[in-house]
């Protein structure tokens, strides 16, 4: 079934390998680089163009938004991202993880510049994520570690990706959740665009932002 039918859609293989491998090891890089000098006081924790720690949807992993090479995989994505979809799509912006043991997703659904989402796997463990495909609202209240579920929620459908494999789906309308990671590091860059003839194009071009690659 396609994208169309279903409001997702697993592409297998979407990123080589090799360079999934050399996007995953950058990340590492950035990831242990700003540890060492958050805590040697050498980086103003405000900087906008590296990453942090204070993610209030997974707290404690490190998270990156709008990195350049990110930036540079979303454009690079969008014939195969319109290919899949058959929409016209326009970026808006990416957000990069590296999760660690005891993260954990909550069960959420995404703001309007991610009406059409991907997760991308860029290394490190395996992780499967969980979708309602009925597109219900099962969240009470919360967000994060807050998050309130209806009793009874359906329990979803499962995702397995290995390095490379992309899914795409609605952000907006499939709540999307990750139950508790038991392995040690797992990358995902998700990768945020609208319908260009949607009712959120004209209103978050590229996520608020004059261009790619500078913060929000």
């Amino acid at each position: 079934m396609s994208f169309k039918t279903k409001k997702y859609q697993v592409i297998r293989g979407a990123l080589p390998k090799q360079m999934a491998n050399f996007i995953f090891n950058y990340m590492m890089l950035q990831r242990d680089a700003v540890d060492f000098m958050m805590k040697s006081n050498k980086l103003n924790p405000h900087n906008p163009f590296m990453g942090h720690r204070t993610d209030e949807q997974v707290p404690g992993a490190y998270s990156s938004y709008g990195d350049w090479v990110m930036e540079t995989l979303l454009m690079f994505m969008i014939p195969i991202m319109k290919a899949k979809t058959g929409m016209d799509l326009v970026p808006t912006y990416t957000y990069t993880r590296l999760y660690e043991k005891g993260n954990i997703l909550y069960r959420h659904k995404d703001r309007p510049s991610c009406e059409i989402s991907t997760t991308l796997h860029l290394g490190g463990d395996e992780w499967p994520i969980f979708l309602d495909p009925t597109g219900a609202n099962n969240i009470v209240s919360g967000r994060g570690n807050t998050t309130i579920v209806k009793p009874g929620a359906p329990k979803g459908v499962r995702v397995d990706l290995k390095v490379g494999d992309m899914l795409i789906y609605s952000g907006c309308d499939l709540e999307h959740w990750r139950e508790p990671f038991t392995g040690t590091v797992c990358s995902q860059v998700f990768l945020h665009y609208n319908h260009a003839n949607g009712p959120f194009a004209k209103t978050n071009v590229l996520d608020g932002r004059p261009l790619l690659g500078v913060p929000r």
